[in-house]
Formats: structure tokens, C-alpha cells, sequence
């Protein structure tokens, strides 16, 4: 359904979003980081997490439930760890400002861990991951975020679908990139079918009850199936540990919710490491290792019918090389919501659809 939606200038949109997050008494620079990395992930077709998300966030920060100056706070208690106190602040601005010291670290020591406490919703852990990557670097990326899961053979939500993310340099112009929720679906996509009216496809969730359901708000109401059972309630427990546990952050199931309160900060954890791959072996003689894995598998047998075997990020990264020049879809709601939302605070809207 994205490629039927018009398309827009990633600049243009990302001009739009910075000047939104302002009005909302967003640092300039601190606006423009939000905007690239909701603009980013539509870039990439994950419009669950796109510029969708900024009117919740800024209802937020309009609330004071997220403080938009807050500032980071930093400390090395031991070389090649690193602690920080998001301070409530915007996710995504405080989670980039950890990862550009945190690469700094990797380059002093090889490998450097960080665990950022009193963060928010951060966006997709790819965005930091792939920026790793693009300085020849690795990064290992979890978070906690609001309950959605039920531990296996439970009924409550006592977990996050809990994502997890790495990506990889190769020498193909595009990154191996890992992001997967614990989940058997992120629950952005319930939440999107639930804005839109649809039904949700059945083994994706159930309902409070813990029956099954194709209904998107009795989903959100209830809870999402783990990916793969018992074993993805295992990674996400393993999220749980790194991101809440060991930040010193809430765990999920005390985060509460963008969209259905109660309204407080939310207090998410993240936890990241970084790794220099020139501190275990020369950058060049990894992506040629790395290629030479990938073409093995792309070149393998495939079953019938199947065109393709895909490596994890190579469809985003198509997604986002045709975005990049054809434009990028955005639904027409959104984009209405947000010129609206541009009015109101006394700005012009000055974006159009390239097709």
C-alpha cells in the first residue's frame, strides 16, 4: 500500500519535521536530528516508526511529559563504558548524541558498551546501527519500550516487543542490517492497521482475554504473540536485561504508553556496543569476507518459486535507493495531519507530493 501513497521530497519532509519540532521549543539542531530520523525510516519503508510518529511526540513534549533541552549526561566510570542519562529527554536526539561518543570510545579501545537510562521512544535501532556501519564500524543496538508481550504461557503484558538490531560494512554499497522486534510483528503495524480500520492477519496477536484476534484494537488492548515462541520470549527477555535491567531504567512493563497514557516520561533503556573492526582485522579484509558470505548465500539453492534469496537489509536498502530518487511515499492522512498541525502553530505549509 506505500507505493500507492505520493511521494515527497526527503529534504522537504525533513524541513517540515524540523519545523514542527521547533515550535515545540526543540533546540535547532536537536529538531533536525528528530526529523532525519523519522524521515529515515520512511526512507527505508518503515513507515511505522516515519514521520507518523512526530505528532505524538511533540503532544508530549507540549505536555511536559518529555523535556525537549534536556541535556545529556555522560560518565566513563571505566575505559570502554559508558553510562547516560537521557534526562527525559527526545529519544532519538540523546540515543545519536550516546552513539557519536560511544564510536569514539570503539576508536580509542576496539570495542566500547553503553546504557542510556530515562531515554523515550527512540525510533527504529537501525538508523544507529547503519550509521556505525557507515564509519566502518559494528554496532549492537536493544531496547525495552511499553508492554505489549506476554511471557510464554502467559496472559499479561509484561514485556516489549523488545527489538534488536547490528549491521554490518560490506563492500556491496549497502549494509547488512539485523533490526527484528522479539515479536511475531512490531506493534507499529497493529497500531497503522488500527489508524486505518483494517484487520490484522491472524498468529499476530491476542486479545485481553488472551483469545485470538484479527482486530487491531482489541490487539492493542490485548497482547502481541512472541516471534518464534518460546524462544523469541527468550530474546526478549534477553532485551529486557541489557535495556531495563542493567540501564537502570523501567522495565516494560511499567513504560506506559504514547497513545494511552498514563502520562508520565516514559523512562525507556537502550543498550548499544560498538566495535572498531580495524582493532580485530583490517576494514577491507572484512567486507571482502563479508561479500564472499553473502554471495555463498545468495548463490545457493533455492526452493521452487522463489526468485531471490535475500540478505537482511538488502530490501530497505532498495527501498530507500528508490525513494531516494523517486521520492518518498508518505500516507495522505499523515501528511495531512501534519500541514494542519503546521497552521496551527503559524507555519506555512510548504510541501507538495513529486508525484
Amino acid at each position: 500500500m506505500p507505493n500507492q501513497y505520493p511521494r515527497f521530497d526527503a529534504a522537504a519532509l525533513r524541513e517540515l519535521c524540523a519545523g514542527l519540532a521547533r515550535t515545540s521549543s526543540v533546540l535547532p539542531q536537536d529538531a533536525d536530528i528528530l526529523a532525519a530520523s523519522l524521515v529515515d525510516a520512511d526512507l527505508h519503508g518503515r513507515s511505522t516508526h516515519g514521520v507518523s510518529r512526530l505528532p505524538v511526540y511533540l503532544q508530549r513534549i507540549d505536555k511536559g511529559l518529555v523535556d525537549p533541552a534536556a541535556q545529556l549526561v555522560l560518565e566513563r566510570p571505566r575505559p570502554g563504558v559508558l553510562l547516560a542519562d537521557a534526562a527525559n529527554g527526545i529519544g532519538q536526539v540523546q540515543s545519536f548524541k550516546t552513539v557519536e561518543t560511544l564510536l569514539d570510545m570503539a576508536r580509542e579501545n576496539g570495542t566500547a558498551t553503553a546504557v542510556v537510562r530515562g531515554s523515550q521512544h527512540s525510533g527504529t535501532m537501525a538508523q544507529y546501527c547503519n550509521h556505525a556501519a557507515d564509519q566502518g564500524m559494528i554496532l549492537f543496538a536493544t531496547t525495552d519500550c511499553e508492554p505489549a508481550m506476554a511471557p510464554a504461557g502467559g496472559t499479561e503484558a509484561l514485556f516489549g516487543t523488545n527489538p534488536l538490531a547490528a549491521s554490518f560494512p560490506t563492500g556491496k554499497g549497502w549494509h547488512i542490517a539485523i533490526d527484528m522486534a522479539t515479536s511475531v510483528v512490531a506493534r507499529g503495524n497493529i497500531v497503522a492497521a488500527n489508524r486505518r480500520g483494517d484487520p490484522i492477519p491472524e498468529g499476530w496477536a491476542l486479545d485481553k482475554n488472551g483469545e485470538p484476534t484479527t482486530d487491531a484494537q482489541a490487539a492493542l488492548m490485548g497482547t502481541v504473540l512472541t516471534m518464534a515462541g518460546h524462544k523469541g520470549y527468550a530474546l526478549a527477555l534477553l532485551v529486557e536485561l541489557f535495556s531495563g535491567v542493567l540501564s537502570g531504567s523501567s522495565l516494560s512493563a511499567d513504560i506506559s504508553s504514547m497513545y494511552a497514557g498514563p502520562e508520565r516520561p516514559q523512562d525507556v533503556g537502550h543498550f548499544f556496543q560498538a566495535l572498531d573492526i580495524s582493532a580485530f582485522m583490517d576494514l577491507e579484509l572484512f567486507t571482502q569476507r563479508t561479500d564472499a558470505l553473502i554471495d555463498r548465500i545468495k548463490g545457493s539453492r533455492r526452493r521452487e518459486g522463489v526468485e531471490e534469496i535475500l540478505i537482511p537489509g538488502e530490501r530497505a536498502a532498495r527501498v530507500a535507493a528508490r525513494n531516494r530518487a523517486e521520492g518518498v511515499p508518505v500516507d495522505p492522512g499523515v501528511i495531512a495531519t501534519l500541514e494542519d498541525m503546521a497552521r496551527k502553530r503559524g507555519l506555512e505549509p510548504t510541501i507538495s507530493a513529486i508525484t
